[in-house]
C-alpha cells in the first residue's frame, strides 16, 4: 500500500511563495513518477508538474517560469516552490506518483490534498 502525505499548503498574499512538501511511504518503484495536480473550486483536476526518477520534468504553461518541481528519490520525496503566486492559483494540490508508459504519465497514487489559497 502506497501512501502519500503533503504539507506546506496555507494562505499566502499574491507575489508571495509556498513550498510544498509530499512523502511516499510503502511500495514504490524507483522508476516512478512524481508530481502536483491541482483542482480548484467548480472546476477539473488539472495537471501542474511532474517529475520523472530521471529528473525530467513537465510543466503546465500557466505555472512555467514560476513554480519549480524537484525530488530527493533516497527520501520518496517530491516538492513544489511556487513563486509569484496568483489568486488563480488557489486551490487543493495533490500530490500523486505513478507510471510512464510509451512516454505518457499516468497517476496511480493520490495524497489527500493540500488547500493553498492565494488572496490579499
Amino acid at each position: 500500500q502506497v501512501q502519500l502525505v503533503e504539507s506546506g499548503g496555507g494562505l499566502v498574499q499574491p507575489g508571495g511563495s509556498l513550498r510544498l512538501s509530499c512523502a511516499a511511504s510503502g511500495s514504490i518503484f524507483s522508476t516512478y513518477g512524481m508530481g502536483w495536480y491541482r483542482q480548484a473550486p467548480g472546476k477539473v483536476r488539472d495537471l501542474v508538474a511532474i517529475i520523472s526518477s530521471e529528473g525530467m520534468t513537465i510543466y503546465a504553461d500557466s505555472v512555467k517560469g514560476r513554480f519549480t518541481i524537484s525530488r530527493d528519490n533516497a527520501k520518496n520525496t517530491v516538492y513544489l516552490h511556487m513563486n509569484s503566486l496568483k489568486p488563480e492559483d488557489t486551490a487543493v494540490y495533490y500530490c500523486n506518483t505513478g507510471y510512464y508508459r510509451r512516454g505518457v504519465y499516468f497517476p496511480q497514487y493520490w495524497g489527500q490534498g493540500t488547500q493553498v489559497t492565494v488572496s490579499s
